[in-house]
């Protein structure tokens, strides 16, 4: 299929699905991304690419090349959260699809999670498919929607689809949250907000794991930069009625028969450990668990 035929709706009517493409001195990363876009199955698309604060030469060619092609908006640099919000606030379909610069997707990606979410029952708002790592690591990491286990790990995923309905509902990302985990910060209020999510149960996300400093994924940085224990905390702080001792019990009983992978003890242990030790040793501990991981949960906790 041939760059031509994505639809970008400038003078007829609005499509149905808006991808949301932040980007930060991705440039070399464009070419790739637009040729997952050119290759799906689902053609009912907008692209809506947020330059955010660019100053390398490459990028700013890309994008140029990319206006017939794309709708290109540029703002100051202000972080991935304030990046996404301003594409959401720019898109015109009803349903979102937040896309990473550097990331790509599998061919029938749109063509299952957006049908699945237009069928699904009420109060599903969100799609999510699983992970495929590539680059400086390999593997597959499902994702899932468990509100238990949402409290300990982003089981969701950064390149969401859902309605722009539950992106109002639940404020948007965050923009102060700029070191990192501001996709769990975002799921978390999701779900807080009363949206579920449908799981794809099928590796169409292809999640780039880079090593370089210019462009390295947040939790990567999180990662290198020993931030778990700064971070949680930021996210216990945020959503402190669902980290109540009665409200993570009630959550674990509502989930239970579910998809979930944090057991009960597991969970209640690792709360209590963040609590209790230092961030120096906490952030040790999850440095170590995270090297025990293939592939690693990038945002557990």
């Amino acid at each position: 299929m041939t760059p031509a035929t994505v639809r970008l709706t400038k003078s007829s009517g609005a499509p149905t699905v808006s991808v949301v493409v932040p980007c930060y001195n991705g440039g070399r990363y464009l070419d790739r991304m637009m040729a997952a876009l050119d290759a799906q199955t689902f053609r009912d698309f907008e692209i809506v690419i947020v330059d955010d604060g660019s100053n390398d030469d490459l990028t700013a060619q890309k994008l140029d090349e990319l206006q017939d092609r794309a709708r290109i908006v540029h703002q100051p640099n202000r972080g991935a959260s304030a990046a996404r919000n301003t594409g959401a606030r720019e898109a015109r379909g009803k349903i979102l699809f937040m896309l990473d610069c550097d990331d790509t997707i599998e061919p029938s990606f749109l063509g299952e999670t957006v049908p699945a979410l237009l069928t699904a029952p009420a109060g599903v708002g969100m799609a999510v498919a699983h992970l495929m790592l590539v680059g400086t690591e390999n593997g597959i990491v499902p994702r899932y929607f468990n509100r238990f286990d949402l409290l300990f790990t982003n089981t969701l995923c950064p390149g969401l689809v859902m309605y722009k309905s539950c992106w109002l509902a639940a404020g948007g990302y965050d923009e102060t949250m700029r070191d990192g985990y501001e996709d769990w910060d975002f799921s978390l209020r999701l779900a807080e907000a009363g949206f579920h999510a449908i799981e794809i149960a099928k590796p169409l996300y292809i999640y780039q794991v880079v090593g370089d400093d210019q462009l390295s994924s947040l939790s990567s940085s999180v990662h290198a930069r020993k931030l778990y224990a700064k971070l949680w905390r930021q996210i216990r702080s945020r959503h402190r009625q669902s980290y109540r001792l009665p409200a993570m019990i009630r959550l674990w009983w509502q989930s239970r028969n579910s998809h979930g992978t944090v057991p009960l003890w597991k969970g209640f242990v690792g709360y209590l450990l963040a609590l209790t030790l230092p961030d120096a040793s906490f952030n040790q501990l999850m440095a170590k668990l995270q090297r025990r991981r293939m592939p690693p949960q990038a945002h557990a906790a």
